[in-house]
């Protein structure tokens, strides 16, 4: 691929800060290849499609169409993936709203993406981070500071769609701008991709200061832990991390409580102990931080606050952090990036061995839902049993025929998967055996774990179990009461194509936990 040849979307996160606008402004005054769009999503509760695109107004730009998006307010991980599930291009560029690009930004990113090879997933910018101008900076700005040595943040990230698509896009368990980004690099880079640095030079100003931020930013030990199970102990040196306070902060709490426990049981020698080595690990951690500041009252204040609060806060977040992945695992929450339908009595009624294409019906409300589908990003495919084959009743010819006539009435689909052989032939394709799931994921690129797959007997919803993926039982007259029974006590029965998308979580703002 040459720079011209480069075709590729811009997916902004945001929560209407005032630097989306200089964002979008400077977008539209790079040189270079000018992305197909820009979308923007915006990361507000309660914000509908129509709510926030009256935003598109404010910048005049003139330059690539902007096209407005909500995610509900679920975070930058979720923005992140409603965005690249929406674009169709094969490179999508993530940028953070309060980062500013240059001039050359576009020519520089065709740059960057030029010469890489089908293994390379993304390319990062290097991040500019303009200090203070004379003073020292804060304990807050050195954290932004920090920014310029971090490795894979998607402040500027372009990433192959593919690639997302192979992992499963951004893991919504992060909540926060914290962690998703280098979590996505370890998962790319085990699935057997390369990551790379770009020679674009993107500005990452620092924000106005916040009081007591570094309290705040404790809720990511929560995330950290979720890192270690997921990754292993050395996953921060993979990620290019330096290594974390909270074994040190740790020992200050556990000081504090020891001091606590033995004042009210009257150890006044424990106590006093346990309360000096507080002291001295307080005082220690609150010099570290002030020493590199500016060192105003102001700034010693907070500091020293602060420093009391960090450990057990720290603390406090890490066991909320190991008790939720404890109890949930370290599956991935990422969105639905395929469904899969059976043919028959699911998206066209059923004509036993159907030989004619002539007589394709398709079901009420098929046309409706397959193009919702679409339109969100999600692929759509066909997995079905064709015995007739087997027995002589319909030719591979004419099985062509309706399935031809199938995409005219109800539009193209990313993958058909048909098993053609009798029942007694013992294959691994043939529902219930989930050679067919298998195969479409694989045709897909994408995880089984995020297909769901929906159909009108128990046989379509065990392939998906079988194979992994979720499967959905939308019955029809000639479904066994036994089956919708037994969909119904597992909570994956629905009345209609359209529920049966909306139960997977599509169609609603949400997703679907493997």
């Amino acid at each position: 691929m040459t720079a011209r040849e480069l075709r590729y979307t811009v997916v902004i996160p945001t929560v209407l800060r005032p630097s989306l606008d200089v964002l979008l402004r400077a977008l539209a005054g790079t040189d270079g290849p000018q992305p197909s769009e820009i979308i923007v999503v915006v990361d507000l509760p309660d914000r509908t499609g129509s709510q926030v695109s009256g935003g598109a107004g404010s910048v005049d730009s003139g330059g690539p169409p902007v096209r407005w998006l909500s995610s509900g307010g679920h975070g930058p991980a979720a923005a992140r993936n409603r965005g690249w599930l929406a674009s169709h291009d094969p490179w999508v560029a993530f940028l953070d709203d309060d980062v500013v690009v240059s001039r050359d930004w576009a020519r520089r990113l065709a740059e960057d993406l030029a010469g890489l090879g089908p293994e390379a997933a993304a390319s990062y910018a290097r991040i500019e981070v303009p200090a203070p101008i004379g003073r020292r900076p804060t304990d807050d700005e050195r954290r932004t500071l920090a920014l310029r040595n971090a490795q894979f943040i998607t402040a500027d990230a372009a990433v192959r769609r593919s690639a997302l698509m192979a992992v499963g896009g951004f893991d919504e368990r992060f909540p926060h701008a914290y962690r998703e980004d280098a979590d996505l690099a370890l998962r790319l880079m085990s699935a057997g991709f390369t990551l790379h640095t770009g020679s674009r030079v993107t500005t990452h100003p620092i924000g106005r200061a916040r009081a007591l931020a570094s309290l705040r930013a404790q809720t990511g030990n929560a995330d950290n832990a979720l890192m270690r199970r997921r990754h292993g102990p050395d996953w921060r040196r993979t990620a290019g991390e330096s290594g974390g306070r909270l074994g040190r902060h740790m020992f200050t709490t556990f000081c504090a409580g020891l001091a606590a426990a033995a004042a009210v049981s009257g150890r006044r020698r424990v106590a006093a102990t346990a309360s000096a080595a507080w002291l001295a690990s307080t005082v220690r951690f609150a010099l570290v931080r002030v020493a590199p500041g500016p060192r105003t009252v102001r700034e010693v204040l907070e500091m020293s606050v602060s420093s009391i609060l960090v450990p057990p806060a720290a603390v406090a977040h890490r066991i909320r952090g190991e008790i939720a992945v404890s109890r949930a695992g370290t599956a991935i929450r990422s969105p639905v990036l395929a469904v899969l339908f059976d043919r028959d009595d699911t998206i066209i009624h059923d004509v036993p061995y159907l030989s004619d294409f002539r007589k394709v019906e398709p079901v009420p409300g098929a046309a409706e839902v397959l193009s919702r589908l679409r339109a969100t990003g999600v692929l759509v495919g066909v997995v079905s049993n064709q015995s007739g084959v087997a027995h002589g009743r319909i030719t591979a010819g004419e099985l062509r025929e309706v399935n031809d006539e199938v995409e005219r009435r109800l539009g193209p689909f990313d993958t058909w998967q048909i098993c053609v052989h009798s029942g007694r032939a013992g294959c691994a394709c043939r529902k219930p055996m989930p050679g067919l799931i298998f195969r479409a994921a694989a045709d897909l690129g994408v995880p089984v774990e995020r297909c769901v797959v929906i159909g009108d007997t128990e046989a379509d919803v065990e392939a998906a179990r079988t194979a992994g993926a979720v499967g959905i039982l939308v019955p029809t007259a000639r479904t066994l009461p036994a089956e919708v029974h037994r969909a119904h006590s597992h909570g994956r029965l629905a009345p209609d194509l359209a529920t049966a998308v909306a139960l997977a979580g599509l169609g609603r703002g949400r997703t679907a936990d493997s």
